[in-house]
C-alpha cells in the first residue's frame, strides 16, 4: 500500500492556542488562481474577506511567502491562515491539573467547557487554554467530555504518542467511573446494566434508542439517596456512545439534573449563563500508561453542586457555587 506523504509543518505559529487553517487545493480544477479557488471554497459572500486577507498577506504557501491576488494555482499546493474568531464569553473556572509528565497531561474540567475547539467555543476550550496556560503548542486531546460534563480529561504533550493514548480509548483499555445526580426511585432496582442501541444524528441535539444490536453498555450504581428526593449515582459506561450516560439514565427514569436535552430538548441557554450545571461529572480514570507502563489512577477533586446543596444549585447565580 502507497503511503501517503504527511503535509509539510506549518509556517504560521498558532494564534491564542488555535492551529491555523490549513488547505490542500485539489488536484482537478479549472481555478486560475489561488484567490478564485478560496472564493469558491468559502463562499462568495466572503469574497472581501478573501481579498483582505491576500491584501494584508495572511495567507502564505508552505514557504512562509504570503500568497498574493494573482498567486498561480498550483494543484496539490498548500496554503495557510488564521480564521478570525468571534469574541468568546470566558468561562470563569479554572482547569486544575490532577497529573503532569514529559507524556501526558490530565486536567479537571470544569463544566460548560469545551474539550476541543468546536462550533463557537474555540479559544475557550481546554485544549486551546491548556496550550497557552503551560506554553504546550503540540498539546492535544486524547479523548473527549461533553461541554457540559466536568471531569478528567487526558492530552498527550508528544504528537507522535498521541495515537498510543488515543487507542487506549479507542480500545477500552481505560476504567472510566462518572458520578451523577438525579431524581431518586425507591422502585428502581439498582445496580443494573444498561444496554441498548444509541443513535446520534449529525445536526440533531439530543441522541436516541432504536431497536437493534447494543452499542452501548453503562453499568448504573445507587451510592446514596437523601430525603429531598435526590439520588447519587456511580456511572460505569463500558462504551463510549455520544450522551450515552445521559440517554440510559434518562431510559430509567432517572434524567440527570440539569440536563437541557433529556428527557426534552429546552431552549438553548445563553452565553455566559453558568447556573445550574449538568450533574455529571467523570470522576476517575484508570489506565497502564502505553508508553511509560506506570499504573496510573487520578480522582477529579470537584463536588456536584445539587449534592453539596440542591437549595443553592437550584437558586445559584452566575459564578456563585463552584464548577
Amino acid at each position: 500500500m502507497r503511503r501517503r506523504t504527511p503535509p509539510p509543518p506549518s509556517p504560521l505559529p498558532q494564534r491564542d492556542g488555535i492551529d491555523p487553517v490549513r488547505v490542500r487545493l485539489p488536484g482537478d480544477g479549472a481555478w486560475a488562481t489561488v484567490r478564485e479557488h478560496l472564493v469558491e471554497r468559502l463562499g462568495a459572500a466572503r469574497t472581501g474577506v478573501v481579498d483582505g486577507m491576500l491584501a494584508a498577506g495572511q495567507v502564505v504557501g508552505a514557504d512562509g511567502r504570503a500568497v498574493t491576488p494573482d498567486t498561480a494555482y498550483v494543484p496539490g499546493m498548500f496554503v495557510w491562515y488564521h480564521r478570525e474568531l468571534p469574541p468568546e464569553v470566558p468561562v470563569p473556572f479554572p482547569l486544575e491539573i490532577v497529573h503532569r509528565d514529559d507524556h501526558v497531561v490530565v486536567v479537571d474540567k470544569p463544566h460548560f467547557m469545551a474539550t476541543t475547539p468546536r462550533g463557537s467555543h474555540v479559544t475557550e476550550s481546554a485544549l486551546a487554554r491548556l496550550r497557552r496556560e503551560l506554553d504546550l503548542p503540540a498539546l492535544g486531546a486524547a479523548h473527549r467530555l461533553d461541554r457540559l460534563t466536568a471531569g478528567l480529561v487526558l492530552f498527550t504533550v508528544r504528537p507522535e504518542e498521541r495515537g498510543a493514548y488515543q487507542a487506549l480509548f479507542r480500545d477500552r483499555r481505560v476504567r472510566k467511573v462518572y458520578e451523577a445526580v438525579a431524581p431518586y426511585d425507591p422502585e428502581l432496582a439498582l445496580p443494573r446494566t444498561v444496554r441498548s442501541r444509541i443513535v446520534k444524528e449529525r445536526g440533531v441535539l439530543a441522541a436516541y434508542e432504536v431497536a437493534g444490536e447494543p452499542n452501548a453498555v453503562s453499568r448504573v450504581e445507587l451510592v446514596g439517596h437523601r430525603p429531598s428526593g435526590l439520588g447519587r449515582y456511580r456511572l460505569l459506561p463500558a462504551t463510549g456512545q455520544t450522551h450515552q450516560l445521559r440517554v440510559h439514565m434518562n431510559t430509567l427514569g432517572v434524567p440527570i439534573l440539569g440536563d437541557p436535552l433529556y428527557p426534552e430538548v429546552t431552549a438553548p441557554v445563553p452565553a455566559g449563563d453558568f447556573r445550574r450545571p449538568l450533574q455529571l461529572l467523570a470522576r476517575e480514570l484508570e489506565f497502564t500508561d502505553p508508553v511509560t507502563g506506570t499504573e496510573h489512577r487520578l480522582r477529579s477533586g470537584r463536588v456536584l453542586g445539587a449534592w453539596a446543596s440542591y437549595d443553592d444549585w437550584a437558586a445559584s447565580r452566575a459564578g456563585d457555587v463552584p464548577q
